[in-house]
């Protein structure tokens, strides 16, 4: 805001009054538009214009049918989503940030290839997301990996807690030592029982 515009007392009157609302007036419009860049650059309020200047810079692009409240997202996320992109929890974290919710990645699983990445999450959230998980995957997904879709369905279950008393205690025999007598026979096998009487 531009502060009040005093007019030295010598040139009171109508007129002069109208001048000096003018030059307000014209000086908050210059104060706005070189405020412009500065007030555009939030991804979630500024105009569809700034925020592809935005998504430029920050290397996002916006696929087909993307809604304009996500590609917001994306853009506001870009760089703490390069940053999480290196590790699990990392990618884990992108999914959450986006709306994509709970998922599970788990890496080099026994008995398939060293280079798989699995990924779980529900079919909801799997066909909802198609388009978004793959621009996902294709822009933050780690090189030369391939990554597998599993869908999980979560199921709810109940559990009921009772109090019960278990009283255990543990008896210790204590034997003499044993004598066993093979009578000098021999054995045509590799086994064999030997019977002690104590």
């Amino acid at each position: 805001m531009i502060p009040v515009l005093k007019l030295p007392f010598w040139l009171g009157g109508p007129e002069l009054e109208k001048l000096r609302l003018a030059a307000l007036k014209y000086w908050e419009k210059v104060a706005s538009w070189a405020m412009l860049p500065a007030n555009q650059q939030d991804p979630e309020t500024c105009t569809e214009l700034f925020l592809n200047l935005i998504a430029w810079q920050r290397d996002i692009r916006r696929f087909d049918t993307e809604p304009i409240e996500l590609f917001r997202k994306r853009v506001k996320f870009a760089y703490i989503n390069a940053v999480d992109s290196g590790s699990v929890a990392g990618f884990k974290s992108i999914f959450q940030r986006l709306g994509v919710g709970y998922v599970e990645i788990e890496e080099r699983l026994p008995g398939q290839d060293w280079d798989i990445v699995s990924i779980r999450l529900s079919d909801s959230q799997l066909s909802l997301n198609q388009r978004l998980l793959e621009t996902l995957i294709q822009h933050y997904g780690r090189t030369c990996r391939r990554y597998d879709w599993q869908v999980i369905t979560p199921l709810a279950i109940s559990v009921q807690t009772q109090e019960f008393n278990h009283d255990t205690f543990t008896i210790y025999a204590a034997v003499p030592p044993l004598s066993v007598s093979l009578n000098g026979q021999i054995f045509d096998n590799d086994t064999m029982t030997v019977e002690a009487k104590l």
